[in-house]
């Protein structure tokens, strides 16, 4: 034996145990290069462009299939500086009833502008907007940004096309009382950080609802879920769906989140 092999120390029992279920479970390997926050904000990062971007929102809610009411909205969003959440503003464009309403997000704080009544009050993002959908499913979120994640597994979850899809599942615990939710289960896909599915559920720990995130297209430069399909927590026969579409990159000023500039808001 020559003094250098001599001299090498031996693994441990332990390490070679170690090494031999990484080598055996790659997944797990994955698993601990990654926290569940940064599955979580890799996720953030599909639904959410970087840049301060527009788009428009399509809501229909249905009752066994049968069509009810729609709306629709346009939305503005940029990232704050600094805490990395995002600030909306949202016109609504659909029903003509509505039309020129407005609704802004900054932080956590909710503010809704009816021009006709010239008028602007503060609104919960727990407050149902038309269906299943609430004032907090439409706002831009970063949910790394509001909420504690643990990894608590692995899954093969069915997605909205009946696929079935190898998931991580994240526990999400609100960091703070004026998040919309209080507790969601969310599965991000372990190929792709794709979120696939979540259930999101009250301060009571009753399920208020099923979100389902499909469709996705090459919008501003990644591929993105352009449809969310929401079931009610209680009554599955309640299903609204979320359409996602003209995705563009554009200027989003600092003064369309002034609470009393509301009433001078001019998109164009």
């Amino acid at each position: 034996m020559h003094e250098s092999e001599a001299m090498r120390p031996v693994p441990s029992p332990f390490a070679i145990l170690a090494l031999a279920f990484l080598a055996a479970f790659p997944a797990a390997a994955a698993a601990q290069a990654r926290s569940a926050q940064e599955i979580l904000a890799a996720s953030d990062a599909i639904r959410n462009p970087g840049q301060p971007f527009g788009l428009t929102v399509m809501l229909a809610e249905f009752r066994s299939g049968a069509p009810g009411q729609t709306m629709a909205l346009k939305v503005y969003s940029k990232e704050e500086t600094g805490s990395g959440q995002y600030r909306s503003l949202l016109q609504f464009v659909e029903p003509q009833r509505d039309q020129g309403k407005l609704m802004m997000k900054t932080g956590n704080v909710l503010w809704f502008h009816d021009p006709g009544a010239g008028s602007t009050i503060r609104i919960s993002p727990q407050q149902r907007l038309l269906g299943q959908a609430s004032n907090g499913d439409v706002v831009t979120v970063n949910l790394a940004k509001d909420y504690s994640a643990i990894l608590a597994g692995e899954e093969a979850v069915t997605d909205a096309d009946r696929q079935k899809r190898d998931c991580w599942k994240l526990e999400l615990k609100a960091t703070s009382d004026s998040v919309t939710y209080w507790r969601v289960e969310y599965w991000v896909d372990k190929a792709t950080d794709r979120p696939v599915k979540g259930r999101f559920y009250s301060e009571t720990d009753r399920l208020l609802k099923t979100a389902f995130y499909r469709g996705y297209e090459l919008q501003l430069g990644r591929d993105r879920p352009t449809e969310t399909i929401i079931i009610d927590g209680i009554d599955t026969a309640l299903v609204t769906r979320m359409k996602f579409s003209a995705y563009a990159y554009r200027d989003v000023p600092e003064s369309w989140f002034q609470k009393d500039s509301l009433g001078r808001f001019r998109p164009e």
